[in-house]
């Protein structure tokens, strides 16, 4: 059964304005800032918060309906909620804490055996670990029997050590369990890892949604490229030789680019299009830039790189290789390909 819903509903500082339907089976991410209205979002579908006006429903079943003067309350709607930090009872141990809500006695042990911590049954949270803790939390949720699914920062209790193996779990879950889920989070990476579709929300509004290949393909806008991690420089762009467009930067520099563009433009290029090497390589790229390295930062596998205006993303072993060091001298290469220009 599609979840479907529509509301309006003033925030601290804007009005909300959603529309959104999640397919049986799909999983949709919302992302944005603090502060953008993720979490309302999910608040409006749980009943935790009636809105000013909309519509919420899952399939034929309306759970809300301000114009007809239907709202059920949060426990009639078969909503698994999980809370960010997890929102666990300290004072009970696992078992209860799975427990607490549910529908049938007999599925809190089988979920127990599904999440693998049976064998904590009588632990109390304060003694497990994250990745522990978010089992529980999980297996709450869906001990109510759930017909939709609510995830809200499923992973930013994690340390990052932990928070690898836990998203691929979580990835594998909502795959099996095939409910219509939202998920919210301030983090593109875990959205495009965790969510069939990503809805970019900003100032109560979706801004863009689309695969999280469509978004870094397609930004709709600089907030959004910067987003989904995009290096935003901003020039004067004006046509080109060959097609080209010249994107002079305002901090030195020129850039050429595919992208049509003229006027006051953003260039958004994306760290793993760019390339690192002591000199100017025979590859076919055209832009280049040659700046010391301003900062190396770890990431899994791989090393980011801030160089000049610009970040690289290369392998570990490409950054050993080339012997990258704060302050030393390289060249960063992208091709005109790999640019989004998008009007300011």
């Amino acid at each position: 059964m599609a979840l479907r819903l529509s509301f309006a509903h003033p925030l601290r500082t804007v009005a909300a304005s959603v529309e959104l339907e999640v397919a049986d089976g799909e999983t949709v991410a919302l992302v944005g800032p603090s502060g953008a209205g993720k979490t309302t979002v999910l608040r409006v579908i749980a009943g935790l918060l009636t809105p000013r006006e909309g519509r919420v429903a899952l399939g034929d079943r309306t759970w809300l309906d301000t114009v007809a003067g239907v709202d059920l309350p949060p426990e009639r709607r078969r909503v698994g909620y999980l809370f960010q930090e997890y929102a666990l009872f300290p004072h009970l141990d696992v078992l209860a804490n799975v427990r607490f809500g549910a529908r049938n006695g007999g599925t809190v042990e089988q979920l127990l055996e599904r999440f693998r911590i049976a064998h904590l049954a009588r632990a109390r949270i304060g003694e497990l670990s994250g990745g522990e803790r978010q089992r529980v939390a999980l297996a709450r949720a869906l001990a109510t029997d759930p017909g939709v699914l609510l995830l809200d920062e499923p992973l930013s209790a994690l340390d990052a050590h932990t928070k690898a193996a836990v998203r691929l779990e979580l990835h594998e879950l909502l795959r099996d369990l095939a409910l219509p889920t939202v998920l919210v989070t301030h983090d593109f990476e875990d959205a495009a890892a965790l969510a069939d579709r990503v809805g970019v929300v900003v100032d109560g509004r979706i801004l863009q949604q689309g695969t999280a290949a469509d978004l870094v393909a397609m930004p709709a806008d600089p907030f959004v490229a910067s987003f989904t991690g995009a290096t935003i420089l901003e020039g004067v762009a004006r046509p080109g030789p060959s097609g080209l467009t010249e994107v002079v930067l305002d901090r030195g520099g020129t850039v050429w680019s595919t992208d049509p563009g003229a006027g006051r433009v953003v260039l958004a290029v994306y760290p793993w299009e760019v390339s690192l090497s002591r000199d100017l390589s025979g590859d076919s790229a055209v832009n280049h830039v040659r700046a010391p390295i301003v900062t190396l930062v770890p990431v899994g596998n791989r090393v980011r790189a801030r160089v000049g205006p610009l970040v690289a993303e290369v392998t570990t072993a490409s950054a050993e290789r080339l012997g990258l060091a704060v302050g030393e001298v390289v060249v960063a290469s992208f091709k005109a390909t790999a640019t989004r220009v998008l009007p300011l």
